[in-house]
């Protein structure tokens, strides 16, 4: 698993992660250096006076600051800069990767938790090799470069400041064990946080007009007090390990100085060694804390790695076939055929051998109760969903041997949730299609009739989720996106339901005139919008129960009359 992360994202960086590792070795060597100067410092200047060593000695010190100064700061800018590319391509690629997944993966997984996903995991991922990497080229060389002085003077005393060392072990590998977990629980506490301020904010309407401010506020408290628990055992794990290692120096420094501190009573050993020695054993628990720190540390960092991989490792079921067929290219030629279509949601099916004919360049309505399985024909057609049996086709081609992106160019959809981006209202119109024509469809749409109430006219922000407009501008914002694609198929659902009286007549005049000469299929509950279609098809829990014109169905007095007659009904 971090094979992976190396070979995707580290590898490409490997000249300036190599430079940095070489100055994180000077700067831990320089640990021992100053060990090693303390033993003439105290030997020949504090004890035997020697002035003419005070300056080379005082030189020396300052130089070796100065090293490790240069040298840390260096390190810690290239391994920052390393860490914030390789955080940025994470996030990249994560999100290119999920915007190729299946719509029905969004549906498993929260908005929050894949914001975790693409901050939180990739952050703690991509930040980590920047800590073991100083732990491989500073405090593994400090470590060894200290060990060395110590063992220079005497190497019974490093034996009995380190015996306790090995005890540490055991203990180490339960605490690993228990931050990889609790850190696997913290990621998953702030998903949820991440979730829940989603919903929150997205239906602050919804709040207020039920008044629920605090119930939802005590929501958020529960969900935060889960992370808050959850990471403090995290946490607390991570600091068990240098915990350790100060107990385990607290028993060598009391060996050394019970056995050492005789010795040097007795002559045998000089207090120079002594300082000298002191100081490289102090100065070695230091980066032996923070090598246990990087245990810590990469325990909590591989529970973030297995999310990702997660993520990766999900594949897209709804792809372009190897050798697709050629498209109609003309709108007359577009007509839809759904034979025999079954399709669930899980175990919960929707359509149920749904059959019926829209014709190339003609206006077919599709009405029922709601559940009857309308949107789901939809997502058939576009192929946000594949069936489980049957056939959909455009052109006498099924959607299935088409290429994705040239298939879904054929089609320019309205729904009754105009879904904005907070961009502007011209990018919100334009996305991909050609700007050509955009002031005539700015009048056709009604969407010029409001421009100038809004401060930057057609260059104003439409908000977070179009929530600078009103529903209705909303609306004739995605009308205008759609009749700028001038796509062959137009798939409109409820596309005027947010318009006043006035403006829906304009609107769907306008619609009316788009729609002729192209195949159009409507979603209609308003059943006024749908008397003119060419043809109604019928459905009733995800069948296609009857077929015909307005007049048609009225006749034969089946669903389609009843639901007219309780729109219309005195």
């Amino acid at each position: 698993m971090t094979g992976w992360l190396w070979r995707s994202y580290l590898r490409r960086h490997w000249p300036v992660i190599a430079f940095a590792v070489v100055l994180m070795a000077i700067e831990g060597a320089m640990l021992g250096v100053l060990s090693w100067i303390i033993r003439p410092m105290f030997d020949r200047v504090f004890v035997a006076g020697d002035r003419s060593a005070v300056t080379w000695v005082g030189l020396a010190v300052f130089g070796i600051f100065l090293a490790r100064a240069i040298a840390g700061f260096g390190q810690r800018v290239l391994m920052m800069s390393v860490g914030q590319r390789v955080s940025a391509a994470l996030q990249s690629d994560m999100v290119a990767h999920m915007l190729r997944l299946d719509s029905s993966w969004f549906q498993d997984n929260s908005p929050g938790l894949l914001i975790e996903r693409v901050r939180g995991d990739t952050l703690a991922a991509s930040t980590i090799w920047a800590v073991v990497f100083s732990a491989l080229g500073r405090d593994v060389v400090a470590l060894l470069s200290l060990l060395a002085v110590a063992l220079s003077i005497d190497w019974l005393w490093t034996l009995i400041a380190v015996a306790a060392v090995p005890v540490l072990m055991g203990p180490m590998v339960l605490l690993q064990r228990w931050v990889r977990r609790s850190t696997r629980n913290a990621r998953e506490a702030a998903a949820g946080i991440a979730t829940r301020l989603d919903e929150t904010f997205h239906g602050i309407d919804t709040i207020k007009l039920n008044t629920i401010e605090a119930r939802e506020a005590a929501r958020f408290s529960g969900a935060l007090d889960g992370y808050v628990s959850a990471q403090i055992r995290s946490e607390a794990g991570q600091a068990g390990i240098p915990a350790m290692m100060d107990i385990v120096a607290g028993v060598g420094f009391f060996g050394v100085l019970t056995y050492g501190g005789l010795q040097i009573i007795d002559g045998a050993k000089t207090v120079g060694e002594f300082m000298s020695f002191f100081t490289a054993m102090a100065l070695v628990f230091e980066p032996l804390r923070r090598i246990g720190n990087v245990s810590g540390a990469w325990s909590a960092a591989l529970a973030s790695l297995e999310r990702l991989r997660a993520v990766f490792d999900a594949r897209p079921t709804i792809l372009s076939p190897a050798d697709p067929a050629s498209l109609p290219m003309a709108p007359a030629e577009a007509e839809i055929r759904f034979e025999d279509v079954a399709f669930a949601y899980g175990d919960q099916p929707v359509l149920r051998g749904a059959s019926f004919v829209a014709g190339a360049g003609r206006t077919t309505a599709l009405v029922g109760a709601s559940g009857a399985g309308k949107s789901t024909v939809f997502r058939v057609l576009t192929r946000l969903a594949d069936p489980q049996s049957g056939q959909a086709s455009v052109g006498g081609c099924d959607v299935g041997a088409l290429d994705l992106a040239s298939l879904r160019a054929m089609f320019a959809v309205v729904t009754q949730d105009a879904q904005l981006f907070d961009e502007t209202v011209r990018d919100n119109i334009v996305l991909n299609a050609d700007p050509a024509g955009l002031d005539d469809v700015l009048a056709a749409a009604h969407v010029a009739e409001f421009l100038p109430n809004l401060a930057h006219g057609v260059d104003s922000k439409a908000g977070p989720r179009g929530s600078a407009l009103s529903g209705g501008q909303r609306q004739r914002v995605a009308i205008a996106r759609a009749l700028l694609r001038n796509a062959p198929i137009l798939l409109l659902d409820e596309a005027t339901s947010a318009l006043d009286a006035q403006s829906e007549a304009a609107v769907q005049d306008a619609l009316d005139r788009l729609s002729a000469g192209r195949t159009t299929l409507v979603i209609a509950h308003r059943l006024a919008t749908i008397r003119k279609a060419d043809q109604i098809v019928v459905m009733d829990a995800g069948r296609v129960v009857d077929v015909g014109t307005h007049e048609d169905l009225i006749a034969r007095g089946g669903i389609y009359a009843e639901l007219y007659r309780l729109q219309f009904s005195e």
